[in-house]
């Protein structure tokens, strides 16, 4: 009788259960959604959230996560969303992810190439885009690069989703026996020193500056130094440390001048940029580094020859930056304000700006300031750039 009681209670709670699965799945299927969207298309990379996508909704969004919007085409999102009823209903939308973004072609109204030059215009021109690895680029127009003259020519870039630039300049074919060099303005650090009073300022220094004499450097009022510590052998080269960076980091440390180091890098892809930073790491490990590690890319004449995008090489040097971080170091990216403008995107780390200028008007925000590279200075033989700290 005891087993009757039991066997029946135990198919009631089985019977209940089942109701109460089938009510609740009968509310999810019958659930009320009334859901509007926005535009449904987005431009490549960009980081967008799914709700950005909603222009109502009769509920609350549980994950509004950041879409993937790395690659072309049609994607389907998916997201959950807790309805006016208090039920859980998964949603679906599709978006499309376009690049609207034209090629860059690096040029100005005149290029100027010494005769006899055996690299072609295609290569030496910087002719990149944000997405493709390779974007279509050509030259109208004839000329002859061992035949001294002027040349109009256009050059025209194309992407894979038909985007297009095109720029007009006068090719410059010059004998280079027949250039003078220009004379360019010295800086003195003691003007630059008395100009900024309320900033440090300091010196960024390599092997270009030979034996550098660090008690004079420290009794002229350098409040620190950035070392170049060393790069590679080009691009997949071996790695080679500034010949100048032990000493000059055992003296600066010696006169209690703080101290910061750069990487001048060829990497042209995220493995190559991560071993990078950690040799750098290791170079520096027995050393007080105190204002971090810069990454340093420069390689613009050869960019062509890459086959990375714009968005490539940011990739690249978030890869060597967070590598640094890490490892517990300070780190930022240097480059030169136009390259800042027009190519990369360093929105997660600090800023190390080369602007050769009385006045900066690059808009971006910058922890360094490197503002010559014709700088004069008690200690150093020749010219040095000079630097102002903002803190």
């Amino acid at each position: 009788m005891n087993k009757k009681r039991i066997l029946i209670v135990l198919l009631s709670i089985l019977f209940i259960l089942i109701i109460g699965v089938s009510i609740h799945f009968y509310r999810i299927k019958h659930a009320r959604v009334d859901i509007t969207y926005n535009d449904l298309v987005v431009e490549v990379y960009e980081k967008r959230h799914v709700s950005s996508f909603i222009k109502s909704i009769n509920g609350k969004i549980i994950d509004d996560y950041i879409i993937d919007s790395d690659s072309l085409g049609k994607k389907n999102i998916s997201f959950q969303y807790i309805n006016t009823d208090n039920i859980k209903v998964t949603s679906f939308f599709d978006i499309k992810v376009v690049d609207k973004t034209a090629p860059l072609i690096w040029i100005s109204d005149t290029y100027s190439l010494g005769v006899g030059s055996k690299r072609s215009l295609t290569d030496l021109i910087l002719c990149g885009d944000n997405y493709d690895k390779k974007p279509k680029c050509y030259i109208e127009g004839d000329y002859d690069l061992n035949k001294i003259g002027k040349y109009d020519l256009v050059i025209h870039a194309s992407d894979s989703s038909k985007n297009k630039t095109s720029k007009s300049f006068t090719l410059n074919v010059y004998d280079p026996k027949n250039v003078k060099s220009k004379e360019r303005k010295t800086v003195y650090f003691s003007d630059v020193l008395g100009k900024y009073k309320n900033n440090k300022v300091g010196l960024d220094l390599s092997k270009w500056q030979g034996n550098v004499d660090f008690s004079k450097l420290s009794q002229a009022g350098v409040s620190f130094v950035i070392l170049r510590v060393g790069s590679t052998r080009g691009n997949g080269g071996e790695y080679v440390l500034d010949e100048m960076f032990k000493k000059n980091i055992s003296e600066a440390l010696k006169y209690k001048i703080p101290v910061g180091v750069y990487f001048y890098s060829y990497a042209s892809n995220i493995k190559e940029a991560r071993n990078d930073a950690r040799w750098v790491i290791k170079q520096i490990k027995d050393y007080k580094v105190k204002l971090g590690v810069s990454f340093d890319w420069e390689d613009w004449s050869y960019f062509n020859s890459y086959n990375i995008s714009f968005h490539d090489l940011n990739e690249i040097s978030n890869a060597f930056m967070d590598e640094i971080s890490k490892a517990k170091y300070k780190t930022m990216l240097y480059s030169s304000k136009n390259y800042l403008e027009l190519i990369w995107n360093n929105k997660k780390y600090d800023t190390w700006l080369a602007h050769y200028t009385d006045k900066t008007n690059y808009l971006g925000k910058y922890k360094y300031w490197q503002i010559c590279d014709t700088g004069r200075v008690d200690g150093i033989n020749g010219n040095v750039d000079i630097d102002i700290m903002y803190e």
